[in-house]
């Protein structure tokens, strides 16, 4: 089979590109050619995605990765070993050093912390999208800002800088970013992280970040990278999760008022489960093998790079009933929006929490929501490994 290049065209924005169910089917590893060049491998059913991701014998590091998806320029560049602390690109025990730490952070008290918050900060953008009146984008007013002020809460950053951050995102996840832009905001949350970190220092607060700090096993590097990380990881992917997932809903109107008229937490729950596996944001995710061996019935050589298409294994009929049906009343037990094994997503609690509290509320205080231009006129993320929505107009 020749190598061809990863499926990125949808026809639906809610629905993976038709090509991936075809391979699932026919050929669940094939082979995969990387725009730099490479030849490697995508997997595409639950069963073998679950395989490489629990398999010591591939590696995460980000010196022997090849991308899938060149997004920007920066990302075109030759692959460097992870910055201290950017332990999500790290193989053990580097990576178990750094996440032991983390989880240690993530506190049961901290959490519940949070979740009172979160029911504060929702209110307070719903209040704030009741005086402005429709039509509005709800990723600017709602789906950005809620993340945003969790995350700066969970670190100590102060909401007012929040937009400096914002924009700096953007530009690192905007295909039309330059290299050079890139870099500048690289250059320019490093900056003020690290500003941060040393204020903690001099001020202990009552927070994650300052927790680390406190702890003092890690350098100022290390704490500011992880900040770097955590901030990214907690801003961009809930954000899409939220704007997404209204869409969907949107365009689902009978699951919408399931997910509306009820009072049962565990029906919330399993709504919430159901659209990330039905949406699966974060498309795609690699490994690349440490050593020759064999997968499905292929030889995998070392230093080729596998791509695990989470959004082909989360459609999977052998793994899900009705898989390609958005059903909030149906069991998502064993998705892998949040991945799997050592490097499953740290933070996936306090993403579950933000959109448990999040969609009901937006669909209670606005029980008329729905688009404000035709489905089609919405601005999709387009050939980007984290999808979603650059805008959702929307009125009441």
């Amino acid at each position: 089979m020749h190598p061809s290049p990863l499926p990125m065209t949808r026809r639906d924005p809610f629905d993976p590109p038709e090509e991936l169910a075809s391979l699932r089917r026919d050929h669940p590893l094939s082979p995969l050619a990387y725009p730099d060049g490479h030849t490697g491998w995508l997997v595409t059913t639950h069963a073998l995605a679950r395989t490489v991701l629990a398999d010591p014998r591939f590696s995460a590091r980000s010196e022997l990765t090849h991308r899938p998806v060149f997004e920007n320029e920066l990302q075109a560049q030759p692959p460097q070993p992870a910055p201290p602390g950017m332990f999500i690109t790290m193989d053990p025990p580097d990576h178990t050093r750094y996440r032991s730490l983390l989880t240690g952070q993530f506190t049961v008290r901290r959490m519940r912390q949070l979740a009172d918050r979160i029911d504060g900060f929702t209110t307070e953008r719903l209040d704030s999208m009741e005086r402005h009146g429709p039509p509005l984008d709800l990723v600017e007013a709602f789906a950005r800002p809620v993340p945003a002020l969790v995350i700066c809460e969970l670190l100590g950053v102060p909401y007012a800088d929040r937009d400096r951050f914002q924009t700096d995102l953007t530009t690192l996840t905007d295909t039309r970013s330059t290299s050079e832009q890139a870099m500048a905001a690289v250059v320019d949350i490093s900056t003020y992280l690290g500003e941060l970190v040393a204020a903690k220092r001099r001020a202990p607060t009552d927070d994650l970040l300052a927790g680390l700090v406190g702890g003092g096993e890690l350098t100022d590097v290390e704490l500011t990278n992880i900040a770097f990380m955590l901030l990214g990881a907690g801003l961009d992917t809930t954000t899409h999760m939220l704007a997404l997932g209204t869409f969907a809903l949107l365009r689902h109107p009978h699951q919408l008022a399931a997910l509306r008229d009820q009072d049962d937490p565990e029906t919330t729950d399993r709504a919430v489960e159901e659209l990330l596996r039905h949406l699966s944001i974060v498309m795609a995710t690699v490994r690349t093998a440490t050593e020759d061996l064999e997968l499905a019935g292929h030889l995998v050589r070392a230093g080729e790079s596998v791509t695990i298409s989470i959004a082909a294994a989360n459609r999977d009929p052998d793994r899900f009933d009705d898989p390609d049906t958005l059903d909030p009343h149906t069991s998502a037990r064993g998705h892998l929006a949040f991945g799997h094994g050592v490097h499953q997503c740290l933070g996936q609690q306090l993403a579950r929490v933000e959109m448990r509290v999040a969609y009901p509320a937006l669909l209670r205080r606005f029980p008329t929501l729905r688009l404000a231009v035709d489905p089609d006129q919405v601005p999709v993320r387009e050939n980007m490994l984290i999808h979603g929505v650059h805008q959702l107009p929307v009125a009441w």
